[in-house]
């Protein structure tokens, strides 16, 4: 179903046999995934294929995917293999984030805990309460509907009684000059609050994000120890976060 509302928000607009064909499924199950989806009120059902509505031009984490979904996955396989075994690790939240997140729980050897992980993203939360060997803590907070993540002085204060070995940031934007930054301010506080209690910051983001603009700064490219990206990367902005001491890694 996120591929249908990946084309429906790209779109505007879908067919019923036109997205069948896309994605080589049946007619019948497209019809079925956009029933479900307009239960849901995340679309509009037409005669023939379906609109947005407008809760779906705003779509919660778990039902976006950006079109270089390929590349988080490859993002978050470098992030976690970078993370060695026993470690307390922060997760921010973010779709490479999450992806981090998996990669992490398919690492996980059988020794209890494998990885000891602190968020305060629901959806990551979601999915590791049940893989085996992970040891999970919630930050606590308020909600907040776009970004799944969780903020407000009860995460603040968790956060201040953690010492973590490692933080993974999702940002918004990576600028080499300013360095992580978060589109809420309250966000970019707790994501900052994240890397201060670890010894290791690793930012975690496709080469989109260098080009993108954020309203809030995390933290500057000096308490950023690793950034991982995708091959994309503009070769000069890889030197720019090389020269500012920010080991980057293509994922």
């Amino acid at each position: 179903m996120t591929a249908v509302l990946d084309a429906i928000t790209d779109a505007g607009y879908v067919d019923v046999a036109e997205l069948a064909k896309r994605l080589q499924v049946s007619r019948s199950t497209i019809r079925r995934d956009l029933t479900e989806l307009g239960s849901q009120n995340l679309l509009a059902r037409t005669h023939g294929g379906a609109v947005p509505t407008a809760v779906s031009y705003d779509l919660p984490i778990r039902y976006r995917r950006a079109s270089s979904g390929d590349d988080k996955v490859r993002i978050g396989r470098a992030v976690a293999a970078l993370i060695p075994e026993g470690s307390v690790v922060g997760l921010s939240g973010g779709s490479t984030t999450t992806e981090a997140a998996r990669s992490l729980a398919e690492r996980a050897s059988d020794v209890d805990p494998a990885f000891t992980v602190v968020t305060n993203a629901i959806n990551i939360a979601s999915e590791l309460t049940v893989r085996r060997h992970l040891k999970l803590i919630m930050t606590g907070g308020v909600a907040r509907m776009h970004s799944f993540e969780l903020t407000g002085p009860l995460a603040f204060a968790a956060l201040a009684q953690m010492d973590l070995d490692v933080t993974v940031l999702g940002v918004n934007a990576l600028d080499p000059e300013w360095g992580a930054k978060a589109a809420d301010e309250d966000e970019a506080y707790i994501n900052r609050l994240m890397a201060e209690r670890a010894r290791t910051v690793i930012v975690a983001a496709d080469s989109t994000k260098f080009a993108a603009r954020a309203f809030a700064r995390v933290c500057p490219l000096a308490d950023i120890d690793i950034v991982v990206t995708d091959s994309d990367a503009h070769p000069e902005t890889v030197q720019q976060l090389e020269r500012a001491g920010v080991r980057v890694i293509l994922g």
